[in-house]
């Protein structure tokens, strides 16, 4: 078995890990790098290796970040199978779909500046078509049941309890006469108590590990903090007479902010302000969470069916807002309000514009509720830079910024130490991916405290055999 990493390597975004075994390759994940424009449209232009060669793609879920390079893997020629879990194929139809259309608008957008400068026109990475075609190799497999996908390559999926549809992946591989080896990749692990979706569900056995590491060496406050912070910081701007914008990547983080708003507005412990998401994509996948209630966590099932409405996705004062129109007409709102709008890093999506309408005022607050990969406008604003540049322009930052990292879908470097730990016996090999240097580093030392041997942090294109 050989194993070689092209993605999430010593950073965070751009998952993809190649797996050869028995003459055949399968990908895990196939990813877009996010961050700083240049160095991610190098990496995401083309595949250091032929598409036509790869046999099967294992996607662990739907986030653009494990999944946004698939149309331009099949463009290139790729014409395998590509599994998932039903709920993740549902999210990819239209986050892919959503996804080439922002390719097509960034790619206008850059020629159009490349023509006043004398450069050559731009090419999107892949159409809004190119995504359509790619969902026709979709195959999907759910949780706890176990297909054989190439010769000697069996794989089941377990809830990683990350996102709605988001799996953990065993590939038990068989070569030749040597006994089965399991090889687990832990995709992205969610925290236990997370609103909406179930726990992480407990692996019992793998040879080899590939595991994340987004959080290492920090750790996330108790879940009823969390709500408790969503609170005060939503008094207060409502007390100022304020707006509040969070930013909120569409899958996930936008059901779980919606959800524990219905829950504090139920309660009388916030004021019945208007709730605006602003994500036509967020949208869409709501109505997706809505047809998968067979990801919901019990509390979540309970509510369903306790609510009056029957839908804490879907409460009084909340709006979902589809036009452009509608959307720059909360431009126009005076009083306090709340608008969830995407992207989460705030790299594009309509969440821009209000940005640039609001980011001056200081009655307004900015919260962040997800990860600001470096060289995002949102890891900018965090780090607490107060000049910042908002489509192409200038923009002064005179609101308040604010953070709360336990609305995180992903685990804590002790959470992921709980959820490895319980594998037993302990995997002969670990190889840390997901991460940033220093959060790779921090729990690769966490994982030395807590008697695991042989762990590496692998490079880009570094090989292994296994």
């Amino acid at each position: 078995m050989i194993l070689q990493f092209w993605g999430a390597a010593q950073m965070v975004t751009g998952s993809m890990h190649l797996v050869e075994a028995n003459g055949h390759r399968v990908l895990l994940d196939c990813g877009l790098v996010q961050g700083k424009r240049i160095e991610a449209r190098a990496l995401n232009s083309e595949f250091p290796f032929d598409a036509r060669k790869i046999d099967a793609v294992v996607l662990s879920h739907a986030h653009i970040d494990h999944s946004g390079k698939i149309p331009l893997l099949v463009k290139g020629g790729f014409f395998g199978s590509i599994y998932s879990t039903s709920a993740t194929r549902d999210l990819c139809s239209t986050m892919l779909r959503d996804s080439g259309s922002l390719q097509e608008s960034d790619a206008k957008f850059v020629t159009k500046l490349n023509q006043k400068k004398g450069l050559p026109p731009v090419e999107p990475l892949y159409t809004a078509i190119d995504a359509a075609a790619a969902m026709r190799l979709f195959q999907t497999i759910e949780y706890g049941r176990s297909l054989t996908i190439l010769p000697g390559i069996k794989l089941t999926f377990h809830d990683a309890g990350h996102i709605l549809g988001s799996a953990t992946v065993t590939l038990e591989i068989t070569e030749r006469k040597s006994a089965a080896r399991t090889l687990v990749f832990t995709g992205d692990v969610g925290r236990k108590g997370a609103a909406v979706v179930r726990d992480p569900e407990i692996l019992e056995h793998a040879d080899f590990l590939i595991t994340e590491s987004t959080y290492g060496g920090r750790r996330h406050g108790p879940m009823a903090e969390v709500r408790e912070r969503l609170k005060t910081i939503v008094n207060e701007t409502a007390t100022k007479g304020g707006m509040l914008i969070i930013p909120a990547f569409a899958v996930g983080r936008t059901q779980d902010v919606v959800y524990d708003l219905h829950e504090l507005t139920k309660a009388g412990e916030i004021p019945s302000l208007p709730i605006f998401v602003d994500s036509p994509l967020a949208t869409n996948v709501t109505e997706i969470f809505r047809q998968h209630p067979e990801c919901y966590d019990e509390e979540t099932n309970k509510l369903l069916m306790e609510d009056d409405d029957h839908d804490p996705f879907g409460f009084e004062m909340l709006e979902y807002v589809h036009s452009p129109a509608d959307s720059k007409s909360l431009n126009n709102l005076q009083e306090s309000a709340i608008i969830i709008s995407a992207s989460g890093m705030c790299e594009g999506g309509r969440v821009l514009h209000h940005l640039r309408q609001r980011l001056g005022d200081p009655r307004t607050t900015v919260l962040f509720v997800g990860y600001q990969a470096e060289g995002t406008l949102g890891r900018k604003l965090t780090d607490g830079e107060k000049n910042v540049r908002v489509y192409g322009e200038e923009q002064e930052v005179h609101s308040r910024i604010e953070k709360i990292d336990g609305f995180s879908a992903h685990a804590d470097e002790g959470e992921l130490i709980d959820f490895i730990g319980a594998i037993s016996p302990k995997p002969k090999k670990v190889f840390v991916v997901h991460g940033e240097p220093e959060a790779a580093v921090a729990m690769e030392s966490a994982l030395k405290r807590s008697g695991f041997k042989d762990i590496t942090i692998p490079a880009r294109g570094q090989e292994f055999h296994l």
